[in-house]
């Protein structure tokens, strides 16, 4: 198991190694990861972070339309390992959410699109009701 995501984050199955994996016929969000260091079998960079309705139709290990980059950036197929997340009861939309927010969070190299976690004051503004006040609390909280 491995933990991605933001606070608790999700719970992953995996890492496997990318080159022997036979996905699961299962809807899924999935990540692919790169060996970060030799010196630690254990830390990964995620390079690329996707979804779909079945795992199986994604063209792993090696047709997926990304792949090629895959392995450019992990410099070769076997420093490539995937891991991936069941929603149980989860929607195409609720797997699209949640790889639009691990997107956001790990910037992985090698998706073509991004999303930006910034912030911007004016999104919400000052606002008054009789049954609220103003937000008062920081953007970082300490």
């Amino acid at each position: 198991m491995i933990r991605l995501g933001s606070l608790a984050g999700y719970s992953f199955e995996g890492p496997r190694s990318l080159a022997g994996w036979t996905a699961p016929a299962v809807p899924a969000v999935y990540a692919v990861l790169a060996k970060a260091n030799p010196q630690r079998p254990q830390e990964f960079a995620v390079i690329y972070v996707g979804h779909a309705d079945d795992l199986t139709t994604e063209g792993f290990p090696f047709r997926h339309s990304r792949a090629s980059a895959w392995v450019k950036r992990a410099d070769g197929k076997f420093n490539l390992h995937v891991c991936w997340l069941e929603v149980p009861g989860g929607t195409r939309a609720h797997r699209e959410q949640i790889a639009r927010e691990l997107i956001a969070i790990y910037d992985p190299s090698c998706n073509l699109e991004k999303f930006d976690q910034a912030w911007k004051d004016e999104w919400i503004g000052e606002y008054a009701t009789p049954v609220t006040d103003p937000l008062t609390t920081g953007r970082d909280p300490q």
